[in-house]
């Protein structure tokens, strides 16, 4: 007999398309009349100044908030101290997975509604009641489960096209891992919905080894689309009804670890998580004696590699590293409570350091 379980599965309105922007500035005010107004870069600038411009023709009063740091503890206080003086009433967070995690967290500790407005497709970040806590230097310390999804996702196709298609590469090589990760954490699970999430992330990585190409090619296009809701959206919907056990293992364990070097932090989250597919996969070979393992990795090297994803540690700024960093990674990706101990058979970190140098061997074509 299965518990009772509680799920945050889904956004409670998501606006999805060629969004019709006076249609967003209603359902924003629907949710609050003083928005915190959170972003990051330069690059989003101009974008959030719109936003804010919309919102005031609505009647809404917002405060634009810049991040200075990644979803650190440090800004997250700064940040909720501004929202205080004078009182904000909802959170509205636009950019990058990182931006996303911030807003979500903060109105989660807030107590306030959300809306998210992803700027690429890079991750499923403006879906999940998930966020991911940083340092301010850019290392990963630990992930928090929130008590729901956003209220409001916008994803506006017109948007998200603007942003480097290296951003897309990323988002789907982060959706496809919720297919090696599910499949393997899921093992002996007795849950329906986990079972469900499994089969929706194999026909989403079908999908995108399908189209993932084409939607690189022609931006904008209709396999675009397909391709980049698969990898904000749909990627997240799984991890939503899938739960913790349709979420993370060692690919995501990997990233975490590669984000304790700084000369990584140039790479972008979903660059790192196909990396640590493929080093997933060759644990499963190598430790866990799945042959299969090897079959699905030489399918993917090419498929990465048109894709320009790091296929190696070299790839991402780590040609150089000493045998001392490259064992902090694996020290810190193995750790007690790492996502990577889901997998069926134990891992040490002697044996994820043979994972990561022989992955990184087999990065050229045979």
């Amino acid at each position: 007999m299965l518990n009772t379980t509680t799920q945050a599965i889904a956004p409670a309105h998501l606006l999805r398309g060629d969004v019709l922007w006076p249609e967003a500035g209603e359902a924003i005010a629907q949710l609050g009349r003083r928005p915190l107004l959170l972003g990051r870069s330069d690059a989003t600038a101009s974008i959030r100044q719109g936003l804010a411009e919309l919102l005031g023709r609505h009647g809404l009063s917002p405060r634009p908030v810049a991040l200075a740091h990644d979803c650190c503890e440090e800004d997250l206080a700064r940040i909720a101290a501004l929202a205080a003086t004078p009182t904000c009433d909802l959170v509205i967070a636009v950019g990058g997975g990182k931006v996303l995690d911030a807003g979500k967290l903060l109105a989660d500790r807030l107590d306030l509604p959300c809306v998210t407005v992803p700027t690429s497709a890079a991750t499923c970040a403006g879906w999940t009641a998930l966020a991911n806590l940083y340092s301010p230097g850019g290392a990963f310390a630990h992930d928090v489960a929130l008590r729901r999804c956003p209220d409001l996702l916008i994803f506006d196709h017109a948007l998200v096209s603007q942003a480097p298609l290296r951003t897309l590469a990323s988002g789907i090589a982060d959706a496809m891992a919720k297919w090696y990760e599910s499949s393997v954490s899921s093992s002996g699970s007795e849950d329906g919905f986990v079972h469900q999430a499994v089969q929706m992330a194999r026909i989403l990585r079908d999908q995108l080894l399908l189209e993932g190409q084409e939607a690189m090619a022609n931006p904008g296009g209709a396999a675009w689309r397909r391709v980049a809701e698969a990898s904000a959206l749909t990627a997240g919907l799984i991890g939503g009804l899938g739960g913790p056990r349709c979420r993370t293992v060692a690919a995501h364990a990997v990233h975490n670890g590669l984000t304790q070097l700084e000369a990584t932090h140039g790479s972008l989250h979903g660059e790192k998580v196909g990396f640590g597919v493929l080093v997933q996969l060759r644990l499963e070979e190598l430790v866990g004696g799945n042959r299969l393992a090897a079959q699905a990795r030489r399918q993917l090297l090419p498929f990465f590699r048109d894709l320009a994803l790091p296929l190696s540690l070299a790839d991402l700024g780590l040609g150089s590293a000493n045998l001392s960093d490259l064992q902090a990674v694996c020290a810190f990706a193995c750790r007690k409570d790492s996502d990577l101990h889901h997998l069926p058979f134990p891992v040490t970190p002697d044996d994820l350091l043979a994972a990561l140098v022989s992955t990184t061997a087999e990065r050229q074509p045979a």
